[in-house]
């Protein structure tokens, strides 16, 4: 396959600083070494740069960085559109607000193709807030809100050719969500997995019985992958970590899995703050689980030094 290599060092959507050293850390793991041994070709177009931005004033004070946040949205959108035209786009964050921008970028291109988009969204969180709903201003907390349009938005971020329908979202590894958002996802169609779920069923018949839904619509599948869906102990490089998360196994077999479906066509990796990190640990396990989603088997895996 081949695969182009996105940064995308935003960290003004986040609380604490250090995402923008993201994509550099993920590539110094050798991100690209690793895609490249398994046969893929793999392009680096380098880390994105957003226009000039204006100062965005809203009536919910607690917003901060709008105006830049915006100008984001919509470089990433355009990036992403122009990069899923053929091969497979990994976008590498930067803070969660990222998807804000690929999301609504992929949706125009499966759109053209006459294809639903499907989203699984990995993360402790559901970043289901609008504009007016967050109490932090933290912008992170927003973009899936966004991109299935739901109101809050408008005047502000970039209207929406194509939203993503609330149904074609799946998430898992759900185990922090504020009142509001509670409140506004029940009245969706998307589907959350908490830790419960995933404790009483085991990751691999949920993510089976979405891969089942996005090929039974003939669907182009992103997969946005939040460093706090896993567990805090194997990766603790980020700010907003939530115990209780996917363990190293779980995180793999999910990565397998949709290897193994062939439909996933573009990939997020947010929210990696490498000044949290313990010597590359966190940003190596995500190479890894990049590989695993790219083809790495559990037998060409080799054992470690103890």
């Amino acid at each position: 396959m081949e695969c182009t290599l996105i940064g995308a060092p935003l960290q003004i959507g986040a609380g604490q600083l250090g995402c923008e050293m993201g994509p550099s850390a993920l590539r110094i793991a050798g991100l690209r070494t690793a895609l490249e041994e398994l046969g893929h070709t793999v392009k680096d177009t380098g880390n994105l740069t957003p226009r000039a931005f204006d100062e965005m004033p809203h009536p919910n004070a607690a917003v901060h960085h709008l105006g830049e946040t915006v100008a984001w949205v919509e470089a990433l959108s355009a990036a992403a559109y122009e990069h899923s035209k053929a091969g497979m786009p990994i976008f590498l964050g930067g803070d969660h607000a990222i998807s804000a921008g690929t999301v609504p970028g992929l949706a125009r291109r499966a759109a053209e193709q006459g294809r639903p988009l499907f989203v699984l969204w990995l993360d402790a969180h559901t970043d289901f807030h609008s504009l007016e709903t967050t109490a932090s201003g933290n912008l992170h907390g927003t973009p899936v809100a966004y991109y299935t349009g739901q109101a809050g938005f408008e005047g502000y971020f970039p209207p929406l050719a194509h939203a993503v329908p609330p149904e074609n979202v799946c998430m898992i590894g759900i185990r922090s969500v504020d009142p509001a958002e509670q409140v506004a996802i029940r009245k969706t169609g998307i589907t959350v997995h908490d830790m419960r779920v995933i404790d009483e069923h085991g990751v691999a018949v949920l993510v089976r019985t979405f891969i089942e839904r996005v090929r039974a619509a003939n669907g182009l599948l992103h997969v946005s992958f939040d460093v706090d869906f896993l567990e805090p102990d194997i990766a603790p490089a980020v700010g907003t970590t939530v115990p209780g998360g996917a363990t190293f196994r779980e995180a793999h077999l999910i990565m397998e899995m949709l290897h193994d479906s062939d439909l996933v066509t573009s990939l997020d990796i947010v929210e990696l703050n490498p000044f949290l990190d313990e010597r590359g640990k966190t940003a190596k396990l995500l190479v890894d689980l990049v590989a695993s989603l790219m083809g790495k088997r559990v037998m060409d895996r080799p054992t470690l030094a103890g």
